[in-house]
């Protein structure tokens, strides 16, 4: 089955949470497109709402949230999401990732949209006290 890193940003607080979603809570993301809103049950948030917000492949491929599908093209950039120009006018084809999230994904970023009612810091605090021992 597919695996994936969710990097889980809490904007009240600013600070970000890896889970590692394999079955079900992988299945949960297949096919979404990026600004869909899920369900964290699947992720042991119960009562949380999360947003998807980007992604990249397994090569480091970024994903637009303006480009229909899943698979890889090459765009021509002037500036903005995947491409800052160094001088005016500049230009550069760079590959890029649809909106829809696939197996090829390795990556998924999201936030959370709507709180549970426990919060996320004791949720993720005893994988983090594990951790430091």
């Amino acid at each position: 089955m597919v695996d994936f890193k969710v990097v889980l940003s809490d904007p009240k607080t600013g600070l970000s949470y890896k889970i590692d979603a394999t079955g079900a809570a992988a299945g949960a993301l297949l096919g979404k497109k990026i600004g869909t809103e899920v369900d964290g049950a699947p992720f042991g948030l119960n009562g949380y709402k999360i947003t998807i917000t980007g992604g990249s492949d397994k090569t480091g491929t970024p994903a637009r949230p303006d480009l229909p599908g899943n698979g890889r093209r090459n765009l021509l950039l002037s500036d903005g999401f995947g491409f800052h120009a160094t001088h005016n006018g500049e230009r550069r084809r760079k590959g890029q990732r649809g909106n829809e999230i696939a197996a090829d994904f390795v990556q998924v970023n999201a936030k959370i949209s709507t709180y549970g009612e426990k919060p996320v810091a004791e949720i993720f605090a005893p994988a983090e006290e594990a951790a430091a021992e």
